[in-house]
């Protein structure tokens, strides 16, 4: 049995697993930064205690308020939880201890998130958006990460969804880091070795590099994608 959901739900993650997850440098967290289906993650409100503004955070659930966002994380994290539970061999406790543990920090991250919220609205840090379309210049941004989105929903968002979306990321950014390759099955996403050469065609560079940071077994690669200049 693996974790199944019907929907991509609203479980954001915090600076350090984005430090972990994407090998952030200090030298990268200080780019411009793109924070693409970011959701409840706590990563632009740390780094704006930090005195860093340097991160637009997008996510078509921003177009509703901090209530919602809450509400929305209170119907799904007992049932995610409960599936973690119930599949102990598909995860690596190294980050988080136990589930609790994990459900603790997801909740911490929210009300950190949530606390910073209608501020990082009104100045533009967080903004309504959603692949495959971006509202954004060409190459408006130095970095583009996206966390726990393209792959991870292969059953929810078909090929052309990522191939669009991939070269939507790289038109808006100099470089793409996606994490991670694996599905909510833990298995390798199908459409990497599939996309690969395609968007190679087209002129954009991709490398599958190791990263620090694993919580679903498996799940300890990103992509890094470059549109060749």
């Amino acid at each position: 049995m693996s974790m199944t959901l019907d929907s991509i739900v609203p479980f954001g993650r915090s600076l350090l697993e984005y430090q972990r997850m994407f090998n952030l440098s200090p030298q990268d967290l200080g780019q411009r930064i793109l924070g693409c289906g970011d959701g409840p993650a706590s990563f632009n409100a740390e780094l704006h205690q930090l005195g860093c503004d340097n991160v637009i955070s997008i996510d078509p659930i921003y177009a509703v308020g901090g209530e919602v966002i809450q509400q929305r994380f209170e119907q799904v994290v007992d049932d995610i939880i409960a599936q973690v539970k119930a599949t102990p061999e598909d995860w690596v406790w190294r980050d988080h201890h136990d589930p609790e543990a994990l459900r603790r920090h997801r909740l911490q991250t929210l009300q950190m998130f949530l606390q910073d919220y209608e501020l990082g609205r009104q100045t533009g840090r967080y903004q309504v958006a959603s692949l495959p379309t971006l509202p954004f210049a060409d190459q408006q941004f130095d970095l583009a990460l996206c966390s726990h989105l393209l792959f991870l929903y292969s059953d929810h968002l078909d090929y052309t969804f990522h191939l669009d979306s991939i070269q939507e990321l790289c038109r808006v950014a100099t470089q793409v880091r996606i994490f991670p390759l694996i599905t909510l099955a833990l298995q390798r996403s199908p459409y990497i070795d599939a996309l690969r050469p395609t968007l190679a065609d087209r002129g954009i560079t991709s490398d599958i590099i190791p990263v620090a940071y694993e919580l679903q077994k498996g799940g300890n690669e990103m992509v890094v994608f470059s549109q060749k200049i």
